[in-house]
């Protein structure tokens, strides 16, 4: 079976209230994120048909602040399907209410995982693409899998030495003491 896109795209849109707010004022990172994580799972949820678990999330950046009294807006929609996981993109604005002005605060990919009732991993529906954005952002997640299969068979704690790194290391504000009998 396949779905198209728009078959499962969702978008929430909340007030940020006082009780949202950090210590500086602004909306919490951790709060946004606690959103970002409902509206993948119901993104998810809604192309699986299942239950969904988030597996992880890649590049989570916070561009612009979040202010008590903005209007937030998140849209989710499948970006990539593998057999039983999907990559759900997420895009965070927030609009001023008095002034209609809207900043872009954050875009994020949660990979999710549909359970079956037992909570085995289960297959998903394929996709349907039909424009050349929803062909560039699955070119895209393959491309974010393909670069985290490397970095991840790199950074492999039998394979990485430290000899092979120390050179990278000049010019930071690090200083190294270790034992020499320590690699």
């Amino acid at each position: 079976m396949y779905k198209t896109i728009d078959s499962s795209r969702i978008s929430i849109s909340q007030l940020m209230l006082p009780s949202h707010s950090n210590f500086s004022g602004k909306i919490h990172g951790g709060y946004i994120l606690n959103l970002m994580d409902q509206i993948a799972f119901a993104c998810a949820s809604k192309h699986s048909g299942t239950y969904c678990v988030t597996a992880s999330v890649d590049t989570v950046d916070f561009i612009n602040p979040i202010e008590v009294g903005e209007l937030v807006t998140m849209k989710a929609s499948v970006n990539y399907v593998g057999r039983t996981s999907m990559v759900i993109g997420i895009r965070v604005e927030s609009e001023h209410i008095q002034t209609g002005d809207v900043k872009h605060c954050n875009s994020s990919y949660f990979t999710m995982v549909a359970k079956d009732a037992n909570g085995h991993s289960t297959e998903v529906p394929g996709l349907i693409l039909n424009d050349k954005v929803e062909v560039k952002r699955f070119l895209k997640a393959l491309m974010r899998i393909k670069t985290k299969r490397q970095r991840q068979a790199e950074f492999d704690g039998t394979n990485f030495s430290l000899q092979n790194y120390l050179e990278e290391l000049k010019g930071y504000r690090v200083k190294i003491e270790l034992p020499e009998h320590q690699e």
